[in-house]
């Protein structure tokens, strides 16, 4: 059943909703509205979180909206209604705070009971497609995709080559099945690499529009040729202080429930855009170079982890860029690591021109150890694909007596 909170001194009113739900409600009566809308829970007779929260007529306009943006930031699934006169400016207002639907206080009873059941509707189908937050048990709900996140202690490594060439990997056996995401906020390459020039970044994919709607953060996706979806980073490196945590796990979160692979480009070292994608992977690819910076800076990212306790169960270890002249063997790096390599990208130049002309190696079929290495890569997320028996050429015959 639904649960609904009222926010009213007004018991008159109060008395109407309860009419119109069936009277199962929770009500908030204090004179003074929280600032944190977690406290509003408090009321909840089982404490878990209303399906609906229903803004009286006697709640002053800029505490009401104040409440409804806080509550369509941190809780989007939650469907507040404003019953109140239409005033000029009052429903653009409304609508940009996140309120689903304003409403007359004068409007007739079946009416009203219908508007309230309506919007527990639409709360339970945003649940059910883009549930945002922890359950009232505090587990976190479970994506169908996989989050495949690709990082690297230090810049230079090859992390976009390989993010790029990961997603169109996996895109090219299942078309639409995968979004690459560039949280390099300040100075991500993907639309660069990709040739792409994006109408809407990042910054829109996190907006309140496409929080609340998962149709809109679609529209909100580059398409590429490849057959791969693209969300790219800010035009300016300035979105990166708009742009929280809380946003990147949301948007994750939503990815992996419509999308069976979300991979994610990262900038260098642990931010907290990162960090917050960390969260939410079910696979790390972590990338270094062969040189002695790259391979010390990614043990000591791999010791950090650890001691965060984000380090999955899917683990991908990728040297890129590997050059036997560079004077350290495949031995010695695993060893500095305490972790063996996974896939090991050899020099090429095919790279650097690759990453040159916008076309990545697996988009442009490559066929040198470059691109057969990235394709190994790929394999390690797709199951094997079963042998198939051979078909006899001999003829049946049949016995003799």
């Amino acid at each position: 059943m639904s649960q609904f909170l009222v926010i009213s001194r007004d018991d008159a009113f109060v008395d109407r909703v309860a009419a119109a739900t069936g009277g199962d409600l929770d009500r908030w009566g204090e004179p003074v509205l929280p600032a944190d809308p977690g406290v509003l829970f408090s009321v909840a007779r089982d404490g878990s979180r209303p399906d609906v929260v229903v803004l009286s007529p006697d709640v002053p306009v800029a505490d009401g909206l104040a409440l409804a943006t806080s509550l369509d930031r941190f809780h989007p699934e939650i469907t507040v209604l404003l019953v109140r006169p239409v005033e000029r400016g009052l429903p653009l207002a409304a609508m940009r705070a996140g309120i689903r639907d304003l409403i007359a206080p004068g409007i007739d009873d079946t009416e009203f009971r219908d508007l309230l059941h309506r919007a527990a509707r639409s709360a339970a189908d945003r649940r059910s497609s883009a549930a945002r937050t922890p359950g009232a048990d505090g587990s976190r709900p479970a994506a169908r995709g996989r989050v495949v996140v690709v990082l690297s202690p230090k810049g230079g490594a090859g992390k976009t080559t390989v993010a790029t060439n990961l997603a169109i990997g996996l895109a090219a056996s299942d078309p639409q099945s995968t979004v690459l995401v560039d949280l390099d906020l300040q100075f991500g390459d993907v639309a660069h690499t990709l040739q792409l020039t994006p109408e809407q970044t990042l910054s829109d994919a996190v907006s309140r529009a496409a929080a609340r709607d998962t149709m809109v953060l679609k529209s909100f996706l580059s398409a590429h040729p490849t057959g791969i979806f693209a969300i790219c980073a800010p035009d300016s490196p300035g979105a990166e202080a708009q742009i929280t945590a809380e946003d990147i796990t949301h948007l994750l979160d939503q990815l992996a429930a419509q999308y069976p692979w979300v991979v994610v480009d990262t900038d260098a070292g642990l931010s907290d855009a990162t960090l917050a994608a960390l969260d939410r992977a079910t696979d790390h690819v972590f990338v270094a170079g062969t040189d002695v910076p790259s391979v010390r800076g990614l043990r000591k990212e791999l010791d950090i982890l650890r001691q965060l306790g984000l380090v999955p169960g899917n683990r991908h270890i990728v040297l890129n860029n590997a050059d036997t002249r560079d004077g350290l063997s495949r031995h010695d790096i695993e060893t500095t690591l305490g972790h063996a390599a996974d896939v090991v990208v050899p020099f090429s130049r095919s790279v650097r021109l690759a990453t040159n002309r916008g076309v990545p190696l697996l988009q442009a079929g490559a066929r040198d150890k470059a691109g057969r290495t990235l394709r190994q890569l790929v394999h390690r997320f797709q199951p094997p694909t079963p042998k198939s028996r051979p078909t006899s050429t001999a003829r049946h015959r049949r016995g003799t007596a």
